[in-house]
């Protein structure tokens, strides 16, 4: 969908478009249930734990920040990334009100 045409949608819709599209990659899966596997930052590990290049990690690790279903802070010339709780929950609750939505479906 191009990007002229979101503005045709509610920003809910919108929303729970941006938060599927940053957990529609299986890598992406992976590097969320490694973090929540992990309860805290994790740095390089990410890298060692998948099997995937540091740069393709990299882009993944941009897209779920963008999204905010991650947050890293810098710490040296590292960074630690570790899951938003707060987005966690918005993105909980606005991908289950799909799904229940769905259920008065025929």
């Amino acid at each position: 969908m191009g990007l002229s045409k979101t503005q045709l949608f509610t920003p809910v819709q919108n929303r729970i478009a941006a938060l599927a599209k940053a957990i529609g990659h299986p890598a992406r899966i992976a590097i969320l249930q490694y973090l929540i596997g992990h309860n805290g930052c994790v740095c390089g590990e990410i890298v060692d734990a998948l099997p995937l290049s540091q740069s393709t990690i990299s882009q993944h690790l941009k897209a779920l920040k963008e999204a905010g279903l991650i947050q890293g802070n810098i710490s040296g010339v590292r960074t630690c990334y570790c899951i938003n709780e707060d987005v966690w929950k918005e993105a909980k609750v606005m991908l289950q009100s799909v799904f229940i939505d769905l259920e008065n479906c025929c």
